[in-house]
């Protein structure tokens, strides 16, 4: 099969054959149809964060299952699915306290010394990433890093469902847990900011605020629900949100990265709100709460993933596109093949743009 190809840090990924392992006893192969582009691939193939090389990246995607070992029982050959890189166990401390995406999924992968699931035609292993490794044209994976869904849900919208909408739309649903009527401000308005921001809107939120440097972004954040928009860069970023909301919101959601995007997530909180940080911040950066902020009730969180119960979850996500309430098409820029990735990349790093789709040929 096909597939980019991570081989050091900072260089372009490469396209190459590789061959596929068949599929264990709880493994699923999957025709991958569409896989969107991650700021968090990104994050690896820049080496901010490590990874064992060569390796496969890409966790956002949608297929059709090909193939299944003996002992699978949640999804059947012709399954159109959606992979999720929160694999779980199913049996640890978190998964049966409701908090699969803490699980740190070590059955899900294949024991050590094991044949390795991706390799070269010499036969040396190529390192799977996320336990999915999508951007190429098969995947096999554990049962339980994907889930069947509506057959008539186009995959290239669907793909985005599984890493993006997931963690935005998520973090509203699971983790804020946002009651009709509440406030919400949005700092990033890339896939998984948009997808918090249009999630806010079905909850019923009073005020969505997006802040983002980017008009465009900005603009896009007002087709998918906000109901006012900053500069996220202005000097008086948060004193213009504490202003719009006479007082600050009840969450406060980081979707990008920065540092000073969550110092703004924190500041933007009224008292008893909740700034919830999402995204991959610099390896030894810390975010924190003033004492003063800690006397006025507020909090701040993780939500890994949006803290989801992709089973359950990614379904009710289709159901929602499929009746319009969750707008898919205006998070996706462009569809390209699987040759362009790295342009992909690159429209990524201007900014100005939402998401990149991999579309591989049927």
């Amino acid at each position: 099969m096909k597939a980019a190809v991570l081989i050091e840090p900072g260089k372009p990924l490469q396209i190459e054959q590789l061959q596929i392992s068949k599929p264990g006893p709880h493994e699923v192969l999957i025709r991958t149809v569409a896989c969107g582009l991650c700021h968090s691939d990104l994050h690896f193939i820049e080496g901010t964060y490590p990874h064992a090389l060569p390796a496969v990246p890409g966790h956002e995607a949608a297929g059709i299952v090909e193939a299944i070992g003996s002992e699978v029982r949640t999804v059947k050959v012709g399954d159109a699915v959606v992979t999720c890189l929160s694999a779980f166990c199913g049996h640890c401390e978190f998964c049966v306290t409701g908090r699969m995406a803490l699980c740190l999924g070590a059955e899900t992968r294949r024991a050590p010394g094991a044949e390795s699931r991706l390799s070269r035609g010499d036969g040396s292993p190529v390192a799977q990433m996320l336990n999915l490794s999508a951007f190429a044209e098969m995947m096999l994976i554990h049962e339980h890093a994907c889930t069947a869904i509506n057959p008539e849900m186009p995959l290239d919208r669907a793909s985005v469902i599984g890493c993006a909408v997931t963690t935005g739309a998520g973090t509203i649903f699971n983790a804020c847990k946002l009651t009709p009527g509440e406030t919400v401000a949005v700092v990033g308005c890339g896939g998984v900011g948009l997808a918090a921001i249009n999630a806010a809107k079905i909850a019923g939120a009073g005020m969505i605020i997006a802040a983002d440097p980017m008009p465009e972004k900005r603009n896009l954040a007002i087709k998918l629900g906000a109901t006012h928009t900053v500069d996220a860069l202005a000097p008086d970023a948060a004193a213009q949100i504490l202003e719009i909301t006479k007082g600050g919101v009840d969450y406060a959601v980081e979707a990008v990265g920065r540092p000073a995007s969550g110092e703004l997530a924190v500041k933007s909180l009224r008292r008893g709100g909740t700034a919830t940080i999402l995204g991959m911040m610099p390896l030894g950066h810390s975010v924190g709460l003033s004492a003063m902020d800690l006397l006025s009730g507020k909090k701040l969180q993780g939500a890994i993933m949006g803290m989801n119960h992709f089973p359950v979850d990614m379904p009710r996500l289709v159901d929602f596109y499929m009746r319009g309430l969750l707008d898919l098409d205006s998070i996706i820029a462009e569809r390209i093949p699987l040759e362009r990735i790295n342009e992909g990349f690159e429209t990524m790093k201007s900014g100005a743009s939402a998401r990149s789709v991999i579309v591989f040929d049927s």
